[in-house]
Parts: structure tokens; sequence; C-alpha cells
């Protein structure tokens, strides 16, 4: 990968929110990483019946997250719209927008796939014989939960969605720098949201994927994933845009990159071609070597599957020059659309805090290459001075996007 070259604007993030299994902000989620504490438990806010499959939930209901977000009682909003408003109003705080000023482009790129699936499976048998909840009809698809998300924030000039499955919220990161380096926005919200629904939960159950205890990434004996859910949000835009607007950097979007191996609509491919394709395309926007690399925030599903071919993609791109790595879904359990951005999140607040997250039950690793972050002696993340993280989301389809944070040195 020698003579690799930077082909786009440097891109900057100047705000970050989330909330998820772990916490309903930034710093309640780098409290519970740091402690190495899960949030996968017992169902407890999905109405289902199927109690025996551990989640990670927001540890929010509805009400309490219509409070948290300032929506009225009886203001139609689904709940991934609601765990999108918190994430993105915190990231729009920080990041010194809470009220969009005029003559600043500034954009929302979401991805979703469930969309407001929880409040249609809630309401569907009335809508025949009622209009009393029909409102939620229209917010049912992913392009009308992401307008929900929009009419929150005044003086957003264009609003995008994104649906790609488990790489959506990465790639939505990817669509928004990209609108940036073409000039068409100045700044871009950027993320994912996703709720947990009984669909969601049959579905993954019909492809016997599922594991009926916390989930082990990159263990030999894992059995599957557990379902998460949750919101994160980046507000990104150029170095040049932040020195303009006189906030401070929090890291650099260094590169991203996007491959399809299409292998198969829901398994990867054994030699890991599309991860393997999307992380060296990201080494190269960035202008990076793969010793550049200090630690991999991998997607890790903890599915036999994912595990082997992204190890085997890993092993392959970095084989010499190793760098640690981790799955962070045995924090959040696997939220699907919204992982490439809760999982951006926590790569930012790595950097920021100088630790590793911790690679959480394992006990056996995979016979490869890798080297998962292990707890350290007092049980919690160990402390790293870390200057360039890659992080991978990957999709049904075969749809694969990694992204690399950088730390900003003025």
């Amino acid at each position: 990968m020698a003579g690799s070259v930077v082909r786009h604007k440097p891109i900057v993030v100047t705000g970050a929110g989330v909330v998820c299994a772990i916490g309903n902000c930034k710093g309640q989620v780098a409290e519970a990483l740091r402690s190495c504490r899960s949030g996968i438990s017992t169902v407890e806010y999905l109405d289902t019946s199927h109690k025996e499959f551990p989640v990670g939930e927001v540890r929010m209901t509805n009400t309490e997250m219509r409070a948290a977000a300032g929506i009225a009682p009886g203001e139609v909003a689904n709940r991934s719209s609601l765990m999108a408003v918190i994430a993105a109003g915190e990231a729009l705080a920080q990041a010194g927008l809470a009220c969009i000023p005029e003559g600043v482009r500034v954009g929302l790129v979401t991805g979703t796939t469930v969309g407001g699936m929880d409040m249609s499976e809630r309401h569907y048998r009335s809508f025949k014989d009622s209009d009393e909840h029909a409102a939620y009809i229209a917010t049912h698809d992913c392009g009308s939960t992401n307008e929900l998300i929009a009419d929150r924030f005044p003086g957003l000039e264009m609003v995008t969605t994104v649906s790609t499955a488990c790489s959506s919220a990465a790639n939505a990161v990817m669509l928004g720098a990209n609108l940036i380096d073409a000039g068409m926005a100045d700044v871009m919200v950027v993320g994912g949201t996703e709720c947990l629904t009984r669909f969601h939960l049959n579905g993954f159950k019909s492809l016997m994927i599922l594991d009926r205890e916390p989930c082990r990434p990159f263990d030999i004996s894992r059995a599957g994933l557990n379902l998460g859910e949750g919101a994160a949000y980046l507000v990104i835009e150029t170095e040049e845009s932040a020195r303009r607007r006189g906030v401070p950097v929090v890291c650099r979007l260094s590169g991203w990159g996007n491959a399809c191996d299409a292998f198969h609509q829901t398994a990867t491919s054994a030699d890991g071609e599309g991860a393997y394709l999307s992380m060296k395309a990201a080494l190269e926007s960035a202008g990076l070597q793969p010793s550049d690399i200090d630690y991999i925030n991998a997607h890790g599903t903890s599915t036999p599957n994912n595990d082997e071919s992204e190890a085997v993609a890993v092993e392959r791109l970095f084989a010499g020059c190793m760098p640690a790595i981790s799955s962070t879904k045995s924090y959040t359990g696997h939220t699907t659309s919204a992982s490439g951005a809760i999982e951006s999140v926590i790569c930012l607040l790595a950097l920021e805090g100088g630790f590793m997250p911790a690679n959480l039950n394992l006990t056996q690793p995979l016979d490869r290459g890798i080297r998962p972050v292990m707890p350290d002696a007092a049980g919690n993340a160990p402390s790293a001075n870390l200057k360039n993280i890659l992080c991978n989301s990957f999709g049904f389809g075969g749809n694969d996007s990694s992204l690399i944070f950088s730390r900003f040195d003025d």
C-alpha cells in the first residue's frame, strides 16, 4: 500500500452524541466502557414473549424519552426517532449548533432500517377500524422516521436517509463526508438510529443467529449475537469550517471506504473479501499504512460466520503489524443499522480518554493472529496512547464499510 494519498478535504468531528444500552449520553457510555460494564440483560422494554434472548436496551421508556427529547405526549414520534433526537441534540450542542445560524449549510444523514416498525406493530390491528393511531402509518418507513428527526432541528438544508442494513450508519457518515468534500454542505449531522421491535427480534431468530447467553465475540465458543438498540450522531465539517466557526475539534475523520462482495444475502465470505477491501480503501483514503492503526473496533457480531471472516480479513491486511482489536457489541448488543454510529462515538471516546474498550466474555480466542483487548488486572479497560482507530461495520448482502478516526494534533 505504498504511495497512498488522501483524496478528500480534511474532515473533522466537532460534536458527538449517543444513547445505547450502556448510557444515555457520552459521559455514561465512557464510564461503562472504562469499567467494562455490559448493558446486555433480560428483555424489559420490548413487548415480546421471547424473554429467553438477552438484549441491549436503552434504559428508558418512550415516555421518559419524550421528556428527555422535549417532545409532547401527543406528538407523533416512534422510538427510533426519539432516541435519535436525544443523540443528535447532544452532538449539535457540543458542536455549537443547538440553534443553527443562517448562512451555515447544515444537512442530516440518518442510517436506519427498522424506522417506525415499533409503532406499526403496536397499532396495526387498529388501523383498519380506527383513525386513533393512523398518524403512525406515515412514520413507518425509514425516510419518514428521519423526517421526524429533522423536524426537531430547524435550519437543516438537506435530509437524506441511508438503509444498507448493519452498515447504514457508517455509510451515513461516509455520505455526509462526501457531500462536504463535494462542496454541497458546510456541516453534516451524520449517524443512525434503530429501536428493537418484535419483527426485528423474530427475524434474527429465524436466521438462527441469536444467542441465549451474553455474546462472546471472537471466542471459539461463540454461538450468536445479542440484539441491541440505540442512536448516535456525529457533527462533521472541514477543518477550515471549524476554525471559522471557532469550535473545538474532537478528532479527525481521516478516512473511509466501502466495498460489496455480494457473496450471500446474509453471510460473509470465508476469505473476508468485502471486509478486506473496505478496510484497504479506508486506509488509502486516509493516506495511512496498516502499521499506523493502533486499534480496530471490529464489527464482531459474535456469530460463527462473521468473526471468522473478519479475523481472516484483518489478518490478511495487517499481517506483521497486527493492531489491538475488540468488539464493543459485548456491551451494547448488535444495534444493527445504528451500530456504525454508536461504535464511532465509542472510538472517539477511546481516542479522547486514552483507553481501549475490552472484549468482554472472552475465554478462548480464535486461533488467528488477532489480539482481542482484555480487561486489565483491575478489571478495567486498559490505558493506551491511541492515534488512529479503524471502525468496521458490515451489512447483509456484503455491504461493508470502514471508517478511520484520528487524533487531532493542531
